[in-house]
């Protein structure tokens, strides 16, 4: 009785708030404009044909468009940036204070860190930085064009590298830290580079043995304040300190001050040749130009409001992925500051804080982050769970609150009531100042989108490009209420579809047109590094512009706002003769909370997919103690019972959400060790590596499938 009368006060409590309080949040908040804004047309086709081309009305006669008039090279950016906030903090770094060993009850050591306070570069001290490390690799002997790699940590010194290889007009070759060797060597010697810029810890784990396969590679360069031990490395390899380049470039004949003129880019010239890790198959190497750089930002800057030095940009997603790259160059035109993380630092329970101290997010209070899907689909699940260990009143309360403040955001609304007393907390986990949250990468749950809406109280803008469009290509704008899309083209790109009959997908169709998503813009890319066999992919029309053709389905609405629908990669064709697409069936099941990641797997000579699950360990042990099934994580997920549960699971939440039967896993095998793009299972924005899960399951593969 007490629990009915407490609930039936919050009930009222909420609603005689909403009653006094609506009509001038209402009418202060400009909460009618951004419903007009939510709904209007975005983008409509230029051609005035279904399939495009499709371009934003807010610029629907010309794709140009200048912020920095005069400034078409990254260089030029830069320099602009710094003229303008030269005293205002740019770049900043925690102090490590302590490192720890914690021994968990499993045995296995887990390091622990406790983090001091940031500390800051200004933009004049960034420049000087940038200045001496360009004039340091300049007296080394490096001419204009002549190519330069990175492969290290998200951290200052890579903005610091990219920042003297853009003004000294060297050309950046991107790695992501995680890629394996063979395809790291592979990389170097296809653009033939002879100086590498790296970490200690990258150097001495991952390189050491690279090294002995690039013949060209004369320089490294690591960035710690750190000593190497130089022994062990191929002879006539020079290995220096970034400090040891900055001083050689402080010598007053090496100085870009003593009268010596630098070869200044031009907008057409190289500016990055970006390793892409790639689901499939070998790294290429996608080539951009200062050009395609600069409109890529311009058109995702746009749809960001309000961008400037009041921000704070927290940076923890690898550098060589385009997404983290074009956010911090942006950030750096536009005076942000930006705050170096790591996934593992990045809040309070962050698997290297150590318990008691405090996350990068808690310290930095960051406005602005970019995140790709699964880590937001992890914010999630870690929070529900916290939910779930609540008292019955507790989550109640708690489920009250947030299904009435999901049913205001569905009707363009707000509920700050309810963010003042229920959501508070959960804010604070990333910082509790986020105004904006940029997802990218892969396609983002409904679920996921609507429970980061609602808990962390800021709209999250879906984008969707490509290495090959310098990431750009489409970003929802903040005022759109909807979920599920992708946004409107960006002002520097256009969009067309074509005709996929293979899937089923045509401009014709109904209620909507579909087909594989052609992007064209600016933004556009020069192809990939020497190797011609792969360009196919580009076209050039009849006006000269460039388009990419990107094997990804989508779907234009009304209000010309694109839908990502399938993936020409992902079809396979059943032995019965139906198409089966496995990323829409992954994106489907991941919504289970019992399922933390999903890989399903079709051979065209079986009529029926199976499935490799990497379970929640929380919920999985929780109803093996249910079922009275003990032992060892590792027990748990290989025991037969546990495999049915999930299956059931799985079944459940396809039957739900209307798959087809064949489209429905109907065999499991449990991963008791989670998918990182350190295993090689995934790439660093997450996505699955497809060829390298198949070969790691491979015996199950035969098992399920009833081979020996």
């Amino acid at each position: 009785k007490e629990l009915v009368s407490l609930l039936f006060f919050f009930h009222l409590l909420i609603w005689l708030y909403s009653m006094l309080t609506f009509l001038p949040w209402y009418y202060i908040t400009g909460a009618e404009q951004r419903k007009a804004l939510s709904s209007r047309i975005k983008a409509r086709s230029t051609s005035g044909r279904a399939e495009g081309p499709y371009r934003s009305v807010d610029h629907f006669d010309s794709l140009a468009r200048e912020d920095f008039p005069g400034k078409d090279t990254l260089d030029k950016l830069f320099d602009y940036a710094v003229q303008r906030f030269g005293p205002l903090p740019s770049l900043g770094t925690r102090e490590v204070l302590s490192e720890e060993n914690e021994i968990q009850p499993t045995g296995k050591i887990f390091k622990k860190l406790i983090l001091g306070d940031y500390k800051w570069l200004s933009y004049n001290e960034l420049d000087t930085h940038v200045s001496q490390f360009g004039s340091g690799l300049a007296a080394l002997g490096l001419q204009p064009k002549t190519n330069i790699a990175i492969f290290c940590e998200t951290r200052a010194e890579w903005v610091i590298t990219a920042q003297a290889c853009f003004r000294r007009n060297f050309p950046l070759v991107t790695f992501y830290a995680t890629l394996g060797e063979e395809a790291i060597a592979y990389g170097l010697n296809e653009t033939g580079v002879t100086l590498l810029v790296t970490s200690v810890a990258l150097l001495e784990t991952k390189l050491k043995n690279v090294l002995l396969q690039v013949p060209k590679l004369r320089h490294v360069v690591y960035v710690d304040h750190k000593r190497v031990n130089r022994e062990g490395y191929p002879a006539g390899l020079s290995i220096h300190s970034m400090q040891d380049i900055q001083e050689l470039g402080m010598l007053p004949e090496n100085s870009m001050y003593c009268g010596r003129e630098i070869l200044k880019p031009q907008p057409s010239d190289l500016a990055v040749v970006m390793y892409t890790s790639g689901s499939t198959g070998r790294p290429k190497g996608v080539m951009m130009a200062h050009s395609n750089l600069i409109a890529g930002m311009t058109g995702q800057c746009e749809r960001i409001p309000g961008l400037g030095p009041d921000d704070i940009y927290v940076a923890y997603l690898p550098l060589a992925h385009v997404l983290e790259m074009t956010a911090e160059i942006s950030c750096v035109s536009y005076g942000c500051r930006i705050g170096y993380s790591s996934p593992q630092t990045l809040s309070d329970q962050s698997t290297k804080i150590k318990k008691g101290s405090k996350g990068d997010c808690s310290v930095l209070n960051p406005t602005l982050m970019a995140a790709v899907p699964e880590i937001m689909d992890r914010i999630n699940k870690n929070v529900m769970s916290k939910v779930q260990e609540m008292n019955f009143i507790q989550k109640r309360l708690f489920t009250m609150g947030y299904n009435y403040k999901l049913e205001q955001i569905e009707r363009g609304y707000d509920a700050p009531l309810c963010n003042a007393l229920l959501f508070q907390k959960v804010k604070r986990l990333l910082g509790g100042r986020v105004r904006l949250i940029l997802s990218g990468g892969a396609p983002l749950s409904e679920a996921t989108q609507r429970f980061m809406n609602v808990c962390f109280c800021c709209p999250v803008g879906q984008g969707y490009g490509l290495t090959e469009t310098c990431g750009a290509g489409t970003i929802t704008e903040v005022a759109d209420n909807s979920t599920g899309r992708v946004g409107a083209p960006l002002l520097c790109s256009e969009i067309r579809l074509r005709d996929w009959p293979e899937g089923g997908y045509t401009t014709n169709d109904k209620p909507n047109p579909r087909g594989e998503i052609l992007i064209g813009g600016a933004n556009v890319t020069l192809g990939y590094y020497s190797n011609e066999s792969s360009n196919q992919d580009y076209l050039e029309d009849e006006a000269g512009q460039r388009w990419f053709c990107t094997g990804d389905v989508g779907e234009i609405h009304p209000d010309g706002c694109l839908q990502i629908i399938d993936r020409k990669k992902d079809l396979v064709k059943l032995q019965a003769g139906e198409y089966v697409s496995l990323g829409k069936v992954e994106s489907v099941l991941k919504s289970s909370t019992l399922i933390d990641n999903i890989c399903a797997y079709a051979n065209s000579e079986q009529n029926y997919v199976i499935s490799f699950v990497v379970p929640n360990q929380k919920r999985l042990t929780q109803l093996a103690k249910q079922r009275g099934i003990v032992g060892t994580w590792e027990e748990i997920c290989t025991h037969p019972e546990m495999e049915r549960e999930v299956l059931k699971e799985i079944k459940e939440v396809a039957v739900n959400i209307k798959l087809q039967r064949f489209e429905i896993p109907v065999k499991v095998h449990l991963s008791p060790d989670p998918w990182t793009p350190e295993t090689g299972l995934v790439t660093d924005a997450f996505k699955l590596k497809r060829k390298e899960l198949k070969n790691h399951y491979l015996h199950h593969i035969e098992r399920m499938y009833g081979g020996k």
